[in-house]
């Protein structure tokens, strides 16, 4: 592993498997104190993006807690989990819903109290909250659609626009925000930059390896003529590129991921996995904890803030000139 990429360690995975919490106290810190509310800390990315909360933290000089349901499908016991965050009534609430309905009751509480709502990762649905009258400070994160175009832009890049043949997209969980505009990000560029590069099976793979492997290794039964994958997370991608390798067609499929963790980043390295588009996970944290500061300071905050996402390559990794490989964890 290169020094720009840091793995999340033995320790943090491991919180990952029940319901993580930590309680964080930074020295000569302001008297706010912010909640943080991950998906889970079993998936690589939110670790990295936990990574940059802390570094945040530190920087600005405030103290959080923070917890984090057993995985990302867990979505009542998220709603659980926020529902106790916010009894002890924090500042601020950073939250990364599971969906874009589950802490709706939770959120409508926090805003009566008077804490601010920040949307980590852009989980919420912007209509879903303007029907429920519930009002964030603002939206953090990757332009996932643009992310799913990066993506199609790759693969053409690569296969040319005048290539042709059956591709597959793995979603997310179904009616989760984020992974719906990924897949329709990519399927819109697609379309655009090579017709002739035809989706034939969009299905959801629930942020689920075992369940992208599956989902793989039955559309290459239905089309062994498969030339590329696209999957809405690196998790997904990495099921997918053992069905692929199995089935001894590796050179055949390109694999792309979304988020540029660590073991998409390992999977490149070794020359399997095609390409992820990073999300900058820790990056996302830590902005979103200064930003949480300048608003309780009264000062200006825009609505939505977008953070740079990067196309990873193996190419890309090896040269190690990209400035913005300094926030890939």
């Amino acid at each position: 592993m290169t020094p720009f990429v840091l793995k999340i360690n033995r320790f943090t995975l491991a919180l990952g498997a029940a319901i993580a919490f930590s309680a964080i106290s930074v020295a000569k810190a302001d008297d706010a104190e912010y909640g943080v509310l991950m998906k889970t800390l079993a998936n690589p990315f939110w670790g990295a993006m936990a990574q940059g909360v802390e570094a945040g933290a530190k920087e600005a000089g405030v103290r959080y807690f923070q917890q984090a349901a057993e995985s990302d499908q867990a979505a009542e016991p998220q709603l659980n989990l926020c529902n106790t965050m916010l009894e002890r009534k924090p500042a601020a609430m950073i939250t990364a819903a599971i969906n874009s309905t589950n802490l709706l009751p939770c959120l409508k509480a926090a805003q009566e109290a008077g804490v601010k709502i920040v949307d980590l990762d852009n989980n919420l649905d912007q209509a879903v909250l303007d029907k429920e009258g519930i009002k964030v400070t603002f939206h953090i994160g990757s332009d996932n659609g643009a992310a799913g175009a990066q993506g199609a832009e790759y693969l053409v890049s690569k296969l040319g626009k005048d290539a042709k043949g059956p591709v597959l997209v793995i979603e997310g969980l179904s009616g989760n925000i984020t992974g719906e505009k990924r897949a329709k990000g990519f399927a819109d560029k697609l379309k655009e930059l090579a017709p002739g590069l035809e989706i034939v099976a969009s299905l959801p793979g629930d942020w689920d390896r075992g369940k992208a492997a599956s989902i793989a290794t039955d559309t290459l039964t239905a089309h062994p003529d498969l030339v590329a994958i696209f999957c809405a997370n690196d998790g997904m991608a990495l099921g997918a590129v053992e069905s692929v390798y199995a089935a001894g067609k590796g050179p055949q499929v390109t694999i792309i991921g979304v988020d540029g963790n660590s073991d998409a980043v390992k999977s490149i390295k070794d020359g399997r996995l095609n390409a992820s588009v990073a999300q900058l996970p820790y990056l996302v944290g830590k902005q979103a904890v200064e930003n949480v500061k300048k608003a309780l300071a009264g000062d200006k905050v825009e609505d939505s803030i977008a953070v740079p996402t990067l196309v990873l390559t193996k190419d890309v990794i090896d040269a190690g000139k990209e400035p913005m490989l300094e926030y890939v964890k």
